[in-house]
């Protein structure tokens, strides 16, 4: 483009004179002028396309890179991503692990070079970390703290606390916002309420890590409606009754109550000692909750007393373990492997392991193909029970029971 501006005033004097002199070379460079005109607009029109770089240079997919461009607009050129990218390569990352990072954080193509290169330095030096253990952190989530802040005085208290880096790694993956929060005014005093609350580290790490990075009058607020639950701070049920009310919120938890107390025909007074057991039935939602409780009576046939008695059973997943345990049940009551009045709750509450030494490999002679029903089933497609494996006999009589096992849509 340069080089043509410089030759635009030449083309156009030399244009003019032979114009002028109604020379036939007019004609000539009349015609070069037109032809380098197209090309110098074409240049000047090229822009720097953010999503063939991201595919080019950092390695995303197209859909990757589609959706990551929409927060790099700004960028018009690939100087400071090209940077960036080679500080991220000096920790060791591959390509494959740089698209990772790229892929969930954008954004941080848009840091500044030499705050990003401090940052990471600071990190070797001040914490310790090396390379891989950066790389690690990076891939965990840790690249949206890297980002915005320099979060090795985060990693000072944090790595001590939560007892290993490791510990760190999973915390983060859970929630990145524990690197991004102030640690004298949020982390803190947060940890000091909960731990008021006779909760450990251990306690909330487990439970829901973004607790320890909300605004100290927000986990107050938490812990008010938590008593209000009637939970006791001393149970260890108090743990998940903060987190449900963490991520729900108050109108739909009273919401949630009623719709219980209406669903299975007893009082509030029930459904808070039902609450007071597992806490977490006030995170499902309705839907969830009605499509539950009508398997469980309508199919199972338990009584809406055992559920309020047992709330632990509206925990579990209703396609991936309820239904497919039900239908080994039913084969395995069919075949008289299994009493007639035998407890769901046992069955439902066990490990899986134990569930399948107990009930699947026990059986397994005695009734071929079980392993694949109940396999199918737990992989939410409808299993197709042969006659033979539900058919048992009494006497010369045989008596064959189709299990029919209807999900709603």
């Amino acid at each position: 483009m340069l080089r043509f501006r410089k030759l635009l005033p030449l083309l156009r004097s030399a244009a003019a004179a032979a114009a002028a002199a109604s020379n036939p070379a007019s004609h000539t460079l009349s015609s070069l002028y037109l032809r380098i005109l197209p090309l110098s607009t074409s240049a000047a029109t090229t822009r720097f396309s953010v999503e063939d770089y991201l595919v080019a240079a950092c390695g995303l997919t197209g859909a990757q890179a589609v959706k990551a461009s929409t927060k790099l607009s700004h960028l018009k050129s690939a100087s400071k991503p090209d940077a960036v990218l080679a500080i991220l390569s000096g920790v060791g990352l591959s390509r494959a692990d740089l698209a990772a990072v790229v892929a969930a954080e954008p954004e941080l193509l848009c840091v500044r070079v030499d705050n990003l290169a401090r940052r990471i330095a600071s990190l070797r030096d001040r914490v310790g970390l090396s390379d891989p253990q950066i790389g690690s952190l990076l891939l965990a989530g840790g690249a949206t703290g890297l980002r915005t802040c320099d979060i090795a005085s985060r990693l000072e208290f944090l790595i001590p606390l939560l007892g290993s880096y490791e510990m760190l790694l999973k915390t983060v993956k859970r929630s990145y916002r524990i690197l991004t929060s102030d640690v004298e005014e949020v982390i803190k005093p947060n940890f000091a309420l909960l731990q008021e609350c006779g909760l450990t580290v251990c306690d909330i790490v487990k439970a829901n890590p973004r607790l320890l990075s909300v605004s100290p009058e927000r986990m107050k607020r938490y812990l008010h409606r938590a008593d209000m639950l009637g939970v006791p701070r001393c149970s260890p049920a108090f743990r998940m009754a903060v987190c449900t009310v963490a991520c729900t919120n108050e109108g739909s938890v009273t919401a949630r109550m009623e719709f219980l107390s209406r669903t299975l025909g007893c009082s509030m007074d029930k459904i808070l000692v039902a609450v007071g057991k597992m806490p977490t039935i006030l995170g499902l939602s309705m839907e969830n909750l009605r499509r539950k409780i009508e398997f469980l009576v309508t199919k199972v046939g338990l009584k809406t007393q055992c559920i309020v008695e047992s709330p632990v059973i509206l925990c579990y997943s209703l396609e991936k373990r309820v239904v497919p345990r039900h239908s080994v049940m039913e084969i395995l009551q069919a075949r008289g492997l299994m009493k007639k009045d035998a407890s769901f709750h046992s069955l439902i509450t066990r490990r899986e392991a134990d569930f399948v030494a107990r009930y699947i490999d026990t059986h397994k002679d005695m009734v071929p193909g079980l392993a694949d029903v109940y396999n199918a089933a737990c992989s939410g497609k409808m299993p197709v029970v042969p006659e033979s494996i539900v058919e048992k006999r009494y006497g010369r009589h045989n008596i064959s029971c189709r299990c029919k096992v209807n999900i709603e849509p």
